[in-house]
């Protein structure tokens, strides 16, 4: 089985870009962040004739999760348990149905700038959450995957210039270490179980001629549960994607699972 999660960053903009590449790579499940769309202008039609269910968690004009699946979906959840008062798109869950079901999270993080400020007290609350649902999918003890974009660069080698990071709220040391206390739990990080070193990027901005100049950051991640990990046999970061026309600014990042 193989899972991508990828920031579209406006299906709207960018729905042949994504058909051209689900028509290349053929993923079996796909977590999509900022779709940007309500549910009902979601272009479904365009995917369900490509063979995927679709599942989606919309707001219009801003952020906003999906979940395109060639096999079954059951159990879905939409929004990220622990504040009712939280009415922004951010989170979407799904068990898929393969001889071995996993249960996939797609989710969307919180930037946080600035910070400090609301913003960033907003993205570390929403972590916090995020910590308590992680820990209660672990007590399934059953493959889990939580993909998606964390607005978190992990450590320095995640940016080409980790300096021009430094006062951002993607690489703050809280933000740093809300992400480490998820993985601490028992989850893996796909990437870094597989590549180290710098140089692995899954971002690049629109503005300064950041892809043309490698100036990346990573911050698509595929969390794993134990029983997850143990089926992974490959991942990757579709990094050409990016000099493709109209790309989004972030890249489909992806693993394979035996399931």
């Amino acid at each position: 089985m193989k899972i991508a999660t990828f920031n579209i960053n406006g299906i709207k903009a960018r729905h042949q870009a994504l058909c051209d590449w689900l028509d290349e790579d053929r993923p079996d499940v796909v977590l999509l962040q900022e779709i940007k769309s309500l549910d009902e202008t979601f272009p479904a039609e365009l995917f369900e004739e490509r063979g995927y269910t679709v599942e989606t968690h919309g707001q219009k004009g801003f952020n906003g999760v999906a979940i395109l699946s060639r096999l079954p979906l059951e159990d879905v959840w939409r929004g990220l348990p622990g504040d009712d008062d939280d009415t922004q798109a951010r989170w979407i869950e799904a068990t898929v149905m393969a001889d071995v079901p996993v249960r996939v999270a797609g989710l969307y993080l919180p930037n946080g700038n600035p910070a400090p400020g609301p913003k960033y007290d907003y993205k570390l609350a929403w972590m916090a959450r995020m910590r308590t649902r992680a820990q209660e999918l672990l007590a399934l003890e059953e493959p889990v995957v939580l993909a998606g974009d964390y607005n978190v660069i992990p450590q320095d080698e995640d940016a080409a210039n980790p300096e021009a990071w430094r006062e951002d709220a993607l690489a703050l040391p809280e933000s740093r270490a809300a992400f480490r206390r998820i993985l601490h739990m028992g989850y893996t990080e796909a990437v870094r179980a597989r590549v180290q070193g710098p140089g692995h990027y899954s971002f690049w901005d629109y503005q300064g001629n950041a892809w043309a100049r490698n100036n990346g950051i990573r911050i698509d991640h595929l969390l794993l549960s134990p029983e997850a990990a143990d089926r992974m046999t490959g991942t990757g970061i579709e990094a050409a994607l990016r000099g493709r026309e109209k790309p989004s600014d972030h890249v489909p990042v992806w693993i394979e699972l035996s399931v």
